[in-house]
């Protein structure tokens, strides 16, 4: 069990790759013109039918603080600290401490540069050691290899598939469902915390 404000104090997290700063007003406000004209594989991937106007992408970037049952983050790559992208631990049932996760990048210009499982590991770490949460589950469409890849290479495993869970350009596509828990994850980073002392 955790609070249901559990994210009242959200943080930043700092990556060596990646920075995650919490989605406000100002932050997000790079972001806007992404979320209007949103790329259309960036549609497709996530699944988003529905069409933002600059004024609802403001509005929701503006009462993010207010929801202390999420996180929301704004994903900026620190070596030249361009938003490229957002990340969120959302629908929390606190009763059971577990947590869903999305994470979506600003377009394919800023795919394949590991950003995506940058920010991924750090929400991680954060949801297991500083929020105390037991799951972690996403879903991922499975025409997505490169994003089930990545969830995989941040620890995640395969659970099952919603079936025909979205309907794309005439065609019907399987959600994949997967989730990471609390120990594994401590599993994951002990595993990886012994290498990194071998190797030094």
């Amino acid at each position: 069990m955790v609070p249901a404000d559990v994210f009242r104090d959200q943080p930043v997290l700092t990556g060596d790759l990646v920075e995650l700063r919490p989605l406000n007003a100002e932050t997000g406000a790079p972001l806007v013109d992404t979320l209007v004209d949103m790329d259309p594989e960036v549609r497709r991937l996530t699944g988003t039918h529905r069409r933002f106007t600059r004024e609802v992408a403001q509005e929701w970037n503006r009462t993010r603080p207010d929801h202390h049952d999420r996180a929301d983050w704004v994903i900026v790559e620190r070596a030249g600290g361009t938003a490229v992208g957002d990340c969120a631990l959302i629908d929390l049932d606190p009763d059971n401490a577990s947590i869903g996760y999305r994470i979506a990048l600003t377009g394919t210009g800023v795919t394949g540069k590991g950003y995506g499982t940058a920010a991924t590991d750090l929400v991680l770490e954060y949801a297991f050691t500083v929020a105390g949460l037991h799951r972690v589950a996403l879903e991922v469409f499975d025409f997505n290899g490169r994003a089930q890849r990545s969830y995989e290479k941040s620890g995640f495993v395969r659970e099952g598939v919603w079936r025909q869970a979205l309907h794309w350009d005439g065609e019907w596509h399987d959600a994949v469902l997967m989730s990471l828990l609390s120990h594994e994850y401590a599993a994951l980073r002990a595993e990886k915390d012994t290498g990194d002392a071998e190797g030094r």
